[in-house]
């Protein structure tokens, strides 16, 4: 593993940081670079935010593309620079140092933009991707359902054939959907078959937000934000043409989806312990044994996962795919914002019970511990990452399943106590 850049690596972060600091000054801080979530005092203040970061990180993916660092790692072919994941990763390190990201383009940009590439028809590549690579379209993702969280597969949302035109009607709610209340299209999991294995029923559509039949619920957290939403769909109309990959058979497509949703997660970043420092500092407690050891807890997390960064980046930088990396990473990034949180609470002592403004730091510890758990659960919870871990990295045996084998027609009758 190369711990310094290449000289090809070299002259290209010389390259991104030359054009960032010319670019990035006018949307730093404009757009959070961190995957956390932000309070607000009621729905319509963080609509309005949550509007004004979305605007923002619209002008700089339209910015990004206008100068030639739009996708870095895209094949030319579908609109990208046509780079390495090497460089990819560098020019995201520059980011992070010039404090601007994507923001709320994420979803679309390091999911459906892969997911697409990889299993979309030359059709729905020509209308999704040049939106994306533009900064005009934003996606969410239609997945988790009351009944159907850790068991994804579980899924009851019906999406049935109408036989006249073809296309799919379907009924259902979905729940923890981020950013649906802004979002113009989602990536939609639907049960097209109950009379096969549960894995073997569904198909990943592509939906337009604005179809006839959505209704979308804000969730309040307990940090005040509204950032998860319930979606209801009442015969929605799909298109026959917004079937990704074969009908029945999206499962297989589900798994590039995760795959990189659990690499964007895991790559997050962001903080740094050294904001525990300056907390400890500024309340007088930087010589305390205590604090310092938690400030060390927190550090040692981000030492690892800087290491595993850089190793996943050897890998793919050398064009070997990555390996389990990114579970180990999204594990370690959610426990990461659990610890950070509590010894920023701990270092403020009773001025930890105060909340906004009025707390030292503008009340930034007080978010991160409440927001913490929304990472425990979004991406994979952290008991799936850990059965991942155990099965794919450990070698140990398979978590056995009853009902894999059997057509979900039963499972459904056998849960709801029914015939």
């Amino acid at each position: 593993m190369e711990l310094q850049d290449t000289p090809e690596l070299a002259a290209f972060r010389a390259e991104a940081r030359a054009w960032l600091g010319e670019n990035a000054p006018a949307f730093s801080g404009r757009v959070k670079p961190r995957l956390h979530f932000e309070s607000a005092d009621s729905a319509e203040a963080y609509e309005a935010a949550e509007r004004a970061s979305l605007e923002a990180a619209k002008e700089w993916q339209a910015r990004l593309r206008a100068g030639g660092w739009a996708a870095i790692s895209w094949p030319e072919a579908f609109g990208g620079r046509g780079g390495t994941p090497g460089q990819e990763a560098v020019f995201a390190e520059e980011c992070e140092r010039a404090g601007v990201s994507v923001g709320p383009l994420l979803i679309g940009l390091k999911m459906v933009g892969p997911t697409l590439m990889r299993h979309g028809t030359a059709a729905q590549c020509a209308e999704h991707l040049p939106p994306l690579l533009n900064g005009e379209r934003v996606w969410c993702q239609l997945y988790s359902e009351p009944g159907a969280g850790s068991d994804l597969a579980s899924l009851r949302t019906r999406a049935v054939r109408d036989e006249a035109t073809g296309d799919w009607l379907v009924t259902g709610q979905k729940v923890w959907t981020s950013s649906a209340q802004v979002a113009d299209w989602a990536i939609l999991l639907g049960r097209t078959n109950i009379d096969v294995p549960k894995h073997q029923g569904i198909t990943y559509f592509l939906l337009d937000m604005r179809t006839p039949g959505i209704e979308v619920r804000p969730l309040r957290q307990m940090n005040g934000s509204y950032h998860f939403n319930e979606v209801f769909l009442d015969g929605v109309r799909v298109p026959a043409g917004n079937v990704v990959g074969e009908v029945d058979a999206g499962w297989k497509v589900v798994h590039t989806t995760l795959a990189a949703e659990r690499a964007m997660i895991g790559a997050g970043g962001g903080e740094r312990a050294r904001a525990l420092v300056e907390l400890a500092r500024a309340c007088g407690r930087i010589d305390d044994p205590l604090v310092r050891q938690r400030i060390a807890e927190v550090y040692t997390l981000d030492e690892i996962l800087r290491f595993l960064g850089l190793r996943m980046r050897a890998a793919v930088a050398r064009g070997v795919p990555p390996g389990p990396e990114g579970s180990i990473m999204k594990l370690l990034v959610a426990r990461r914002a659990h610890l950070a949180g509590e010894a920023a609470l701990a270092i403020e002592g009773a001025r930890g019970l105060l909340a906004g403004e009025e707390a030292p730091g503008g009340g930034a510890g007080q978010q991160q511990l409440l927001s913490a758990q929304g990472l425990r659960i979004g991406g994979g919870t952290d008991f799936i990452q850990l059965n991942a871990i155990a099965e794919r990295i450990l070698g140990l045996p398979r978590e056995r399943h009853p009902d894999k084998d059997v057509p979900f027609r039963t499972t459904i009758a056998q849960r709801d106590g029914s015939e």
